[in-house]
């Protein structure tokens, strides 16, 4: 196995690093791409910030208002196998 390329930058007086080029195009981090920071004992690890925070369903459930007696799996289902249908036979 080939040992991975080994990339070198500067941090600046205002704590700025640029990322290599390579880098940068692998990942598909262009300008204004978010990231997250993460101080790890091996080093710093950079990732791809979630566009939106996680929530979980306890967090979101019965935030929409619902009248009516719920829908079963088997509705549920059902409904979206026709939507699928519905935007397939469109195009």
């Amino acid at each position: 196995m080939v040992a991975p390329e080994k990339l070198t930058t500067i941090v600046s007086t205002k704590g700025q690093v640029i990322l290599p080029s390579a880098i940068r195009k692998r990942r598909d981090w262009g300008a204004g791409t978010r990231l997250q920071v993460e101080d790890t004992p091996e080093g710093v690890l950079l990732t791809q910030a979630r566009a939106f925070a996680e929530t979980r369903p306890e967090d979101v459930f019965g935030s929409l208002p619902h009248r009516g007696k719920p829908k079963t799996l088997e509705e549920m289902d059902a409904g979206v196998l026709a939507e699928a249908r519905r935007r397939h036979a469109r195009n």
